[in-house]
């Protein structure tokens, strides 16, 4: 495996810019000098954009290969991710659908470089604590990369889910939530193995995996143009950042001469970053209450989270079971079938409605497989009479021609 051809020159702190650290070794516990026990400040990577290319936005390239200029070392090899479709839902709205990556969400683009950033430091392995979309994208990535992986993933692992992290050969440790993370650290400092998941109190993670992200920003520019506004499921908001870094990076090389307004998109049942921006503080921490958008259900938020909505003028917003259902249920009746916490920024968009210049993407950020109880049950056999048969057309409002 090579080295491609980026730009990436150093790691930065997001609590205060002119600290600066060597682009090796990746941290994995954010910003050394400005976090404390209380607050923990993530890093992100900073390029030479003097040196980006004239036709960043249209030169030829899949992938995120297509992107390597603005992306850390792409040292893991590729799966095909990126180059997601952007389907037009009609009335000025389109979806990015990251179900369409290899391991069918979003996470593909942030693993690319998570497992990048292991085999740059010389890890033996990965590992991760995750009980879904995270987790069967990182066992994918090890995979292909040939590393040893180790998936600390919760009793109720869905179906799906479960199934990926066996096909890929991860070794799989179903242990109570609150145990993840310790056991996280511990396997971190005693098998050297490179964590792809959180190590901190609150959400800095690897300083690699978010730039993945940004390619989506990439992409949508290069298809659609500058939205007015883009909604993004959010849980600990590095799909938030990602994007909204990507946007701010185009407007500042000259190849754009704005950014779309950015509107985080979380259960009401918890809302860490909503909380922390009512609240005027970095990040915070938040009862989670029952909700089956188990993919962004988190406790915590990020500090990127607040810096992308801060940067972009946009605004946090809360949705309810009954909202993601709905959202879930227009995109399948135009043939999208996404997760339920995939469907989150369409049902942002259909809350807030907010007035908006120019076109509107929301981001929905996986497949409708990895929904808890998918694949749990079958259906039951039909008589296949036809009094039967058309009995149950008629109860489903079908009638004969």
């Amino acid at each position: 495996m090579s080295d491609t051809a980026s730009l990436a020159q150093a790691q930065r702190s997001l609590a205060d810019p002119d600290i600066r650290y060597p682009l090796w070794p990746p941290l994995i516990r954010g910003c050394p000098r400005t976090s404390s026990a209380d607050m923990s400040y993530p890093v992100d990577v900073e390029y030479d954009y003097a040196q980006v290319p004239a036709d960043f936005l249209t030169r030829a390239g899949s992938g995120l290969d297509r992107w390597s200029a603005l992306l850390p070392p792409l040292l893991a090899p590729s799966l095909g991710e990126g180059g997601t479709p952007l389907v037009d839902l009609g009335e000025g709205v389109y979806l990015k659908d990251e179900s369409r990556n290899p391991t069918w969400s979003h996470k593909d683009r942030l693993n690319r470089c998570t497992v990048s950033a292991a085999l740059g430091a010389g890890a033996p392995g990965i590992v991760v604590a995750s009980s879904g979309n995270h987790g069967a994208s990182a066992a994918a990535y090890a995979a292909r990369a040939g590393l040893r992986c180790v998936v600390l993933g919760s009793a109720g692992l869905p179906p799906a889910v479960a199934s990926f992290l066996s096909a890929y050969g991860a070794v799989v440790l179903p242990v109570p939530a609150e145990e993840r993370w310790p056991l996280t650290e511990r396997i971190v400092e005693e098998f050297g193995y490179f964590p792809v998941s959180n190590l901190t109190p609150f959400h800095t993670g690897s300083s690699f995996g978010p730039e993945g992200y940004k390619t989506v920003a990439y992409e949508i520019v290069a298809e659609l143009g500058v939205p007015g506004a883009v909604f993004v499921p959010t849980g600990y908001g590095e799909l938030l950042f990602g994007i909204g870094k990507g946007f701010a990076e185009l407007r500042e090389l000259g190849l754009t001469d704005r950014v779309p307004r950015l509107y985080s998109c979380e259960p009401r049942t918890g809302g860490p970053l909503a909380a922390a921006v009512r609240q005027g503080v970095p990040a915070t921490r938040v009862p989670v209450g029952a909700t089956d958008a188990y993919g962004i259900d988190c406790p915590v938020n990020s500090y990127r989270g607040v810096l992308a909505l801060e940067r972009s003028g946009g605004d946090p917003l809360l949705v309810d079971d009954a909202q993601l259902k709905a959202a879930q249920s227009e995109l399948a009746a135009q043939g999208l079938w996404c997760e339920l916490s995939a469907a989150a920024g369409l049902a942002g968009l259909r809350a807030a409605a907010p007035e908006v210049e120019g076109p509107v993407v929301c981001v929905a950020t996986s497949s409708g497989f990895k929904d808890v109880g998918v694949g749990g049950h079958g259906l039951a056999p039909v008589d296949p009479a036809w009094e039967s048969v058309l009995g149950r057309l008629s109860a489903a409002g079908i009638r004969p021609a």
